[in-house]
């Protein structure tokens, strides 16, 4: 079902709206994120105002609605995105749910990297197996199936919300045949990938080589009792299990650093995403562990400490 109004009509709401973003402490710019996803018009119509002269305008909801969908966002604070039901990251227009983390933009630069860790390895890491572990909505999975054409993906997540999104995600966007979703925690869906070695010797019998040519995750890794203390946006609403990552918010990396040298054959990549501050402790997990080499850390587009790469010995 679809609704309309005046231009006239649809700015009145619009400037209305700019001022409660205003008293909320939310930015202004919201306003025309959400006209965007609910109406026929484009950033430039609402930049130069041009619409305010048409005589109708389509929506997706009639402007009450409207108003009861802002209301949520200004006086509940539930995250924009949650409300529309989609974001977009990269170039693809995601669904989502409070069942999923929202895709934020600086993990689009994970994938950025992890074409840059393929092109500066001797080995031909853009086929065979890669993973996505704890894929919430998909987004890395996708953007892996993408970017490396010729490689299998699969992804695993502990929820059924979250696979049951990733799922419609992968659907809609053609990658269904490239990216197979298994449930569970971490590796533990890919134990049939678990191998000895490249080469396995004689008598080892029914054990295989590691076959797992890049593993990336951006795991839950905010310290527990920092949580109660992030935007209400975050902290009530984006689901616990996705940022949670213990009392110094390595836990998930921790396990991500030890269990990896399993699955991985060796030159395989490691690169996850972590908070800032956190890349020397990485770093050091790492080197500890012993079968990692050229381990290195990654800054965001502000220059903060964002992601760590590491390949298997």
């Amino acid at each position: 079902m679809s609704f309309s109004c005046s231009g006239k009509d649809l700015s009145l709401w619009r400037e209305q709206a700019k001022q409660q973003a205003i008293a909320a402490s939310i930015s202004v710019k919201e306003v025309d994120w959400l006209l965007i996803e609910v109406t026929d018009l484009d950033s430039l119509a609402l930049r130069l105002e041009s619409f305010k002269q048409r005589s109708q305008i389509f929506l997706k909801y009639d402007l009450d609605q409207l108003t009861q969908l802002w209301r949520k966002r200004t006086q509940n604070r539930i995250p924009l995105q949650y409300l529309i039901g989609q974001t977009h990251w990269r170039s693809y227009l995601l669904n989502v749910s409070p069942a999923v983390l929202i895709p934020r933009p600086e993990t689009e630069l994970i994938i950025d990297n992890a074409l840059k860790a393929v092109q500066n390895s001797s080995l031909d890491l853009s086929t065979g197996i890669w993973v996505d572990l704890g894929t919430g909505s998909g987004a890395i999975a996708i953007a892996l199936a993408e970017s490396l054409t010729k490689a299998k993906i699969y992804a695993t997540d502990t929820s059924s919300e979250a696979i049951a999104i990733a799922q419609e995600n992968i659907n809609r966007l053609g990658f269904a045949e490239r990216i197979q979703l298994l449930q569970g925690s971490w590796w533990t869906p890919l134990e049939a990938f678990k191998g000895e070695g490249l080469s396995p010797p004689p008598a080892c019998g029914a054990c295989t080589p590691r076959q797992i040519s890049g593993m990336i995750s951006n795991p839950p890794y905010i310290p527990s009792q920092i949580i109660p203390t992030l935007q209400p946006e975050v902290a009530a609403y984006e689901p616990k299990i996705a940022l949670d990552g213990g009392e110094d918010g390595l836990d998930a990396i921790r396990y991500l650093v030890q269990s990896a040298p399993d699955y991985l054959h060796s030159g395989g990549i490691w690169l996850i995403e972590m908070m800032a501050g956190q890349g020397e402790q990485v770093m050091r997990l790492l080197e500890e562990q012993g079968n990692y080499c050229n381990i290195q850390i990654i800054n965001d587009l502000a220059g903060f400490d964002r992601f760590v790469l590491a390949y298997r010995r």
